[in-house]
């Protein structure tokens, strides 16, 4: 169950055929556990694959053109609500008349490029996400009596959703929203996926019913792959809490690829955090503030310290001191300007775990706002979420490794333990274990 900007609650279906054409179902729901559905879009268009893209490495840029929307609604509730955004619209007026009772399995128009009538933006809707794309192929590894092996899996990434409501309609994706799994080759298991695959607009998918887990923080939280940011970020996490006196640390290793091979700089930073409570706003959610007291960052490239050593004077540690692989403290000069960084800052955050199918927990951080800023007022605290982090003890051995500990060993000047990358052959180890890029 998908959470976007809103917050939306919706599960997706997308078949692309050869000759370019596709067909795209989204369902819509009330409930964070995609079993109450509202309602259902069916997409018609074609899709064309142009280039690299130049602005997010590894994706490539796609036109794409819609013939047909229509939706189909689940309930009188759905359609009387829908139906009051849709007659405000300019030239949709006359969509639904009032009071028009609801018919089960009713398929009503919103957009016909024949008839160039579009009664779409009322629900927020656009297919922006076709215009960025990038089909990811890995390995599985698959445990098995007496031997080990390997299972195909293949992912779609599509471009990102605007977090603010009033700018997704013409936004650009320049990241990426969480992965599609083949219908085919997809992770196991995976009980969701066969019921969305099955599913069509008159029978939505009602996904199985998960607990409600408590909010227990505690404990040491990883990145699973390589996360890609609008903008052009390229980062993973790691993230430590302290639940006995609410305390935090966390390491954010970015890159300039989008295999995260190539290290630009780490962040690491830490503070404390308040006691949560749960969202209003997006149900299963928890609000929570964190307060950033400290930070220390390490160029681990050129380009970076460079720039940092270019940096106006007293606004990022020490003048012009900056050099690839050694760590600087960053909060005697409160942050550091040059990467954004202000120090003390508070982040008003929304939170979440959760088991997957293999029994694992995940934890959900807030989706950072799109524009690049920072949510530090309740107004701007987040509706949807990243890319989850999954509890170290759940991990697969080698990635958690990979990620807390693939910058340690060495140490500054001061006999400090600072950061390294570990030797290129272990990256690419990582890669082909992780990783095979069509």
């Amino acid at each position: 169950c998908e959470v976007r900007p809103g917050p939306e609650f919706l599960t997706r279906s997308y078949l692309f055929y050869a000759n370019r054409l596709f067909k795209a179902l989204q369902f819509y729901y009330w409930d964070p556990s995609c079993r109450d559905p509202s309602y259902s879009l069916v997409i018609k268009g074609k899709l064309r694959l142009r280039q690299a893209s130049w602005i997010t490495r590894g994706a490539t840029e796609a036109d794409y053109h819609l013939h047909k929307v229509g939706i189909v609604f689940h309930s009188q509730k759905a359609m009387r609500e829908v139906a009051s955004w849709i007659n405000t619209t300019a030239g949709c007026g006359g969509f639904l008349r009032p009071g028009r009772s609801w018919a089960p399995g009713a398929l009503y128009e919103l957009l016909s490029a024949k008839s160039e009538r579009d009664c779409t933006a009322a629900l927020g809707f656009a297919m922006h996400e076709l215009s960025l794309v990038r089909v990811e192929t890995r390995y599985q590894p698959v445990a098995r009596l007496q031997q080990s092996g390997s299972r195909l899996v293949e992912e779609l990434y599509l471009g990102d959703i605007h977090t603010e409501w009033g700018e997704r309609l013409h936004y650009r994706p320049t990241g990426y929203q969480r992965p599609m799994q083949s219908a085919v080759h997809h992770m196991h298991p995976c009980p969701a996926c066969g019921i969305i695959y099955r599913a069509d607009e008159h029978h939505p998918p009602i996904l199985p019913a998960q607990a409600q887990l408590p909010m227990q923080l505690s404990g040491s939280w990883v990145s699973t792959h390589c996360e890609v940011r609008p903008a052009v970020l390229f980062l993973t996490r790691y993230f430590i809490f302290h639940g006995n006196n609410h305390t935090w640390e966390g390491y954010y290793y970015h890159y300039s690829d989008p295999l995260c091979k190539q290290p630009t700089f780490t962040i690491y930073a830490s503070g404390h955090y308040t006691q949560g409570i749960p969202s209003s706003k997006v149900r299963g959610g928890t609000e929570l503030a964190f307060r950033v007291t400290q930070a220390r960052v390490t160029p681990m490239d050129q380009v970076t310290v460079t720039m940092l050593n270019s940096s106006e004077p007293g606004s990022c540690g020490l003048t012009s001191s900056w050099s690839a692989g050694m760590e600087q403290d960053i909060t005697p000069t409160n942050g550091c300007l040059a990467l954004g960084i202000n120090l003390p800052h508070t982040e008003y955050e929304l939170f979440k775990t959760e088991h997957d199918a293999q029994e694992r927990s995940l934890l959900y951080i807030g989706e950072r706002p799109t524009d690049g800023s920072s949510p530090d007022s309740p107004a701007k605290r987040p509706t949807s979420y990243q890319a989850p982090l999954v509890q170290c003890a759940g991990a697969p051995e080698e990635f958690s490794n990979y990620l807390s500990l693939k910058y340690s060993g060495k140490r500054d000047a001061n006999g400090n333990e600072a950061l390294k990358p570990l030797p290129v052959a272990f990256l690419l180890f990582i890669a082909l274990v992780f990783l095979r890029w069509d």
